[in-house]
């Protein structure tokens, strides 16, 4: 028997906010203009947005009213100053990824990954926390004691084919009025308890906001960056990640459309050679189209990748492949890209 744990946090976490600020100015450029180039950032705390990182395109948006109304959605007031300090993205980077050449964005690893595990072909205590992580979004929404702030996490036990067999410690940890603290924690235990019992799992212990309180939270209690929970964002430690962040950036960049090619491959794989898990990493270089290298790893071993992958797993073949320039990306933001 071995332990793991793996941790979500839930869409009002000062850096899942920033991340839902940088995804939605994206979506806006998407919107209006398909060969929008982005790599936005934001950085959040104490009554103070503050948003950089570069933008080329023709799209005519307002920062700060996006900025706000994402707020407003995640259930936070919306009276924080916004500095919009966008520039445009390098003359340098646009020679290797215009879209003449077509080259990858930037260079690096991503990974993607898959198991049998769930529906999803997901490791099942993650799914557990991205569903949490949902429910809680809408209690923030119909309960007035639930406040956005939090994360949850999972110390599971797993056997000898890393299975989940039984939760030992289910950590939760939620912002909210501390005026009713019994009744919020029971809708909290007893809907998990329920979610686990449809899988068959059961939970030894809850660790409830384990400093005692939670009323502070926000951008008031932490400040907040785009790109700081790519291991949320991706499989929760259940896979190895690559060093790029998803959120704000267009799809010519490869840390978000390589992901997403290698979490497919891995789902594909999984059929095809009847896996139990499967691992892909493709690696590029800024400015080339056709990737480094890829490589397979499964519970049955390497697998040499098809030469149809290669071709697949362009900038280019990406987006036209999986429509990434219809995604709606400030959704991917919320609970982590890879839910299905």
């Amino acid at each position: 028997m071995k332990l793991f744990s793996n941790e979500i946090v839930f869409r009002g976490h000062p850096d899942k906010v920033c991340d839902q600020i940088s995804a939605a100015i994206l979506d806006e450029c998407l919107k209006q203009d398909k060969t929008s180039r982005c790599g936005i950032e934001t950085v959040g705390g104490k009554g103070i947005i503050f948003i950089t990182g570069e933008v080329t395109t023709k799209a005519d948006i307002n920062v700060e009213e996006i900025a706000k109304r994402v707020l407003r959605d995640i259930g936070y007031e919306n009276d924080y100053q916004i500095i919009d300090n966008i520039g445009k993205q390098s003359s340098d980077i646009a020679l290797g990824t215009n879209d003449e050449v077509a080259g990858a964005g930037d260079q690096g690893m991503m990974f993607g990954y898959g198991c049998n595990d769930t529906k999803e072909m997901l490791p099942l205590a993650m799914v557990i926390l991205q569903k949490l992580a949902q429910k809680y979004d809408e209690l923030v929404h119909t309960n007035e004691d639930f406040y956005p702030d939090g994360k949850a996490q999972i110390t599971g036990i797993y056997d000898d084919e890393f299975k989940l067999v039984k939760i030992k410690d289910f950590t939760i940890s939620y912002n909210n009025s501390e005026t009713n603290r019994d009744v919020t924690d029971k809708i909290l235990k007893d809907y998990v308890t329920d979610l686990c019992k449809g899988y068959g799992i059961e939970i030894d212990r809850f660790l409830i906001n384990p400093t005692g309180k939670f009323l502070i939270g926000g951008f008031e209690g932490d400040a907040g960056l785009t790109g700081r929970k790519i291991v949320v964002d991706a499989y929760q430690s259940f896979a190895n990640v690559g060093g790029g962040n998803m959120n704000g950036k267009d799809p010519t960049k490869v840390d978000l459309s390589g992901a997403y090619i290698a979490r497919k491959f891995a789902r594909e794989l999984i059929v095809k050679h009847d896996l139990k898990w499967c691992e892909v990493q493709i690696s590029y270089a800024i400015g080339l189209r056709t990737p480094l290298a890829i490589y397979i790893d499964s519970d049955k071993g390497n697998i040499t990748p098809e030469e149809e992958m290669y071709v697949r797993a362009e900038p280019r073949n990406i987006i036209n492949e999986l429509k990434l320039l219809e995604v709606n990306y400030e959704e991917r933001a919320k609970f982590g890209h890879f839910r299905d």
